[in-house]
């Protein structure tokens, strides 16, 4: 059953008529399709207005999405002969992160991404998208596996940042991320990273400092939820939209301000509505970026991932108040 979000209640109740009517309709019933079609156009015009405008706290709600597709489903449809690989070699396995070899259009590849489940047993399971230091560390583990047979990584974010825990503390949550993101940079082969739903903190960054950074078109990242940004800022979570206005974290926003490469278009509706679309979207994406960058030498490709980011630092720091 198709899930709306509030800014959606007019299309909601649109196509809760047209599903009426469909049940209505038979052999010896009135003929009602031309009624069908006229109220199916009416919500994609409403749906197509809504989409149109939608304010940073409403992407919020399309990026957390639950109907969205995950991590697992991106690697089910585009990747073949899909061998997963587990634990870190130090401490255990984290379900927070899943990642192996497998086949992209027939180009062998190493991926890595961020699963948080679709409904609350997967969700346990995976522990809600949020890793522990283990899952970076498997991360590092796959990059390095990648670098040494010259696969190239891709990898999927959908996460609202790592896991905050004492466990996680108390194993070194803040060196794995960092030691993460220094893999990324210093691997000799291509790095792509997509951002399918929320990219939350260092949780997020961790698996995102690609050669190409792209983000679906409702998508957000940021350095902090909004949530958490209003509880600090005024000690009021439900000042949440206005944090997600300041924080820029928007695909428009962040492409804007060069932080991306490129936004991957969402079928009408978002993701949620057609998930195929959107990871053929995804695989097209992968597929138009990736044959430029086998073609560079592999100290050629680190040192211009590696100047891409402190260009980003750079830039910030220069930023006039």
């Amino acid at each position: 059953m198709r899930q709306f979000l509030d800014f959606e209640k007019s299309v909601a109740e649109l196509e809760n008529k047209i599903d009426e009517l469909r049940t209505m309709s038979g052999p010896d019933g009135i003929n009602i399709a031309d009624e069908i079609t006229r109220l199916g156009e009416k919500a994609d015009r409403q749906l197509r207005a809504a989409y149109a405008k939608l304010t940073p706290g409403q992407k919020v709600q399309v990026a957390r999405h639950a109907q969205r597709p995950h991590t697992v489903d991106y690697i089910g449809t585009l990747i073949t002969e899909f061998s997963p690989l587990a634990g870190d070699r130090l401490f255990g396995e984290d379900k927070a992160i899943i990642g192996g070899v497998g086949r992209f259009r027939d180009q062998p590849v190493v991926v890595i991404g961020t699963e948080r489940g679709a409904e609350i047993e997967t969700r346990l399971k995976h522990n809600f998208g949020m890793a522990r230091p283990e899952g970076y560390r498997k991360a590092q583990r796959l990059m390095r596996l990648a670098g040494r047979f010259g696969l190239p990584v891709l990898t999927f974010i959908d996460t609202s940042g790592a896991w905050p825990g004492i466990d996680a503390e108390a194993r070194g949550q803040a060196e794995a991320i960092a030691r993460s993101i220094e893999t990324c940079l210093s691997v000799p082969v291509p790095v792509i990273a997509t951002v399918i739903g929320e990219g939350g903190s260092g949780g997020a960054v961790a698996l995102g400092a690609g050669d190409r950074v792209m983000m679906l078109e409702h998508a957000i990242y940021s350095v902090i939820s909004p949530e958490a940004c209003a509880s600090i800022l005024w000690r009021d979570p439900k000042l949440a939209p206005t944090a997600a206005d300041a924080l820029k974290l928007t695909a428009q926003d962040l492409l804007q301000l060069g932080l991306i490469d490129r936004i991957i278009p969402e079928p009408l509706g978002g993701a949620q509505r057609d998930p195929q679309a959107a990871i053929r979207a995804v695989g097209d994406a992968i597929a138009a970026e990736m044959p430029a960058l086998l073609a560079r030498e592999p100290a050629l490709l680190k040192a211009q991932r590696r100047e891409k980011f402190l260009a980003m630092g750079r830039e910030a720091i220069n930023v006039k108040p």
